[in-house]
């Protein structure tokens, strides 16, 4: 069954994702509220963050760039 989600990035009713994409409250708000079109655009975002900033997913600091900036991505001004 699809999960229909208003997505608060696209402000449009579309397909949602089928589990939560990030551990904790951030990865449950953005499956509640964030469609896989939405989603598939912050990849290409992550992306862009990673290589322009040189950052390793490994690294916690790295990490908690690119949540942050996941947060302001969907649910920013």
């Amino acid at each position: 069954m699809t999960h229909i989600v208003h997505c608060v990035k696209l402000d449009k009713d579309a397909e949602g994702l089928d589990r939560p994409p990030y551990p904790g409250e951030l990865g449950q708000r953005i499956f509640e509220q964030v469609s896989r079109e939405a989603w598939d655009l912050w990849l290409r975002q992550q992306t862009i963050l990673i290589n322009e900033h040189r950052l390793t997913p490994i690294n916690p600091e790295h990490r908690k760039f690119l949540e942050q900036q996941m947060e302001q991505f969907f649910f920013g001004d």
